[in-house]
C-alpha cells in the first residue's frame, strides 16, 4: 500500500480555500499512485480559534457537506483520505480526524487527550474508545496530535490489530522532541507503521514546526519533511510486516516479540482512574 502525507499551511477560518487545496493535493497524490493521503489536524478549518463561539460556524456534522465532497473526490480517484476538521454534534464541538473512502466515511476519531492550546481549549473531550478501521489495504487506527504523548492509545489500537496508525497533528514550537523521536518510538514499540503529518506556517502567533514523518515497524524513518516547507511524503507499507511481531535477530538466541512478552497483570496502575483534574478544566 502506497501512502502519502501532505505537510501544508492552513488558513484559519477559510474552510472553502482549505478544502480546495486538499482536493488539489489528493489529485496529485493519487496520480503518484498513493492509495491513502493524510492531511494535518484541523486542515479544513485552522486551529487557533479564540473561543468556542468563533469555532462553531466552521464545524459541521459527520457525514456532512465537506465529507460528502471529499467522498466524491475519493470515488473519482479510487482513493482514500484522512483529514482533520471540527465536528458539530449535540454534545459540543469535537476535534476530529475522519477517514473517508470511495464508499463514504469509514470512521472518525474524536480527540481524547486535549492540551490547553488552540481550539482544544474549548473542544469537547472525545467520548469514544480507540478503534481500528478495516480499510481494504490495511487496518488503520486514528489519533490526533497530543495523543501521541500517551503510549496507551497506540498500544490499544495495536492490540486491536492496527497495521498503521495515522496522526494528523498541529505541533507548534516546543514539540520538536515529539516530532523527531516519539513517533519513531511509537512505531517501534508497537511494531506498526506510523504516519504523523503536521502543518507549517504561522497562525495567531503560533509557529508550526512541520517535521512530518512516516515510520516503519522497526522505528526506521521511511520519509520525513523539513520544519518550514510544504511537502508531500510518500512511503510504501506492507501490512504483513506489521502483523509479524516476532523479530528473530539471532534465531534461538535473540528473539523479540513486544506483544507476546508483555505482562498485563503487572500494569494495573496504568488503568486506575487517577482523580486528577487538568488545571484548565477546573
Amino acid at each position: 500500500m502506497k501512502i502519502a502525507g501532505v505537510q501544508m499551511n492552513v488558513a484559519l477560518m477559510a474552510k472553502e480555500a482549505n478544502l480546495s487545496h486538499i482536493i488539489k493535493k489528493m489529485h496529485e497524490t493519487a496520480s503518484a499512485g498513493a492509495q491513502l493521503t493524510v492531511f494535518p489536524e484541523c486542515a479544513l478549518t485552522g486551529y487557533c480559534f479564540a473561543s468556542l463561539e468563533e469555532a462553531i460556524p466552521y464545524a459541521e456534522p459527520i457525514p456532512g457537506p465537506s465529507t460528502e465532497r471529499l467522498q466524491q473526490v475519493c470515488r473519482e480517484l479510487n482513493h482514500s483520505v484522512v483529514v482533520g476538521m471540527l465536528e458539530l454534534a449535540e454534545q459540543g464541538v469535537y476535534n476530529v480526524a475522519v477517514l473517508i473512502t470511495p464508499e463514504g466515511v469509514l470512521g472518525s476519531y474524536r480527540k481524547i487527550h486535549l492540551p490547553f492550546l488552540g481550539v482544544d481549549r474549548f473542544a469537547t473531550p472525545g467520548d469514544r474508545e480507540f478503534a481500528v478501521y478495516s480499510h481494504p489495504a490495511a487496518n488503520i487506527g486514528l489519533n490526533i496530535c497530543y495523543d501521541s504523548a500517551f503510549p496507551e492509545s497506540s498500544r490499544s489500537m495495536t492490540l486491536q490489530g492496527a497495521d498503521l496508525i495515522v496522526l494528523p497533528t498541529n505541533w507548534p514550537s516546543g514539540a520538536e522532541c515529539v516530532a523527531e523521536h516519539v513517533i519513531n518510538v511509537r512505531a517501534m514499540e508497537n511494531g506498526i507503521y506510523y504516519c504523523a503529518i503536521n502543518r507549517v506556517g504561522l497562525e495567531r502567533g503560533f509557529q508550526f514546526i512541520g517535521k512530518s514523518s512516516i515510520c516503519a515497524p522497526s522505528g526506521e524513518t521511511l520519509a520525513c519533511a523539513s520544519g518550514t516547507e510544504e511537502k508531500i511524503l510518500y512511503a510504501t507499507i506492507a501490512p504483513a510486516v506489521a502483523r509479524n511481531k516476532r523479530v528473530d535477530r539471532i534465531p534461538d538466541q535473540h528473539v523479540i516479540d513486544r506483544l507476546a512478552d508483555r505482562r498485563p497483570e503487572m500494569y494495573g496502575k496504568i488503568v486506575e482512574p487517577h482523580g486528577l483534574q487538568p488545571p484548565h478544566r477546573n
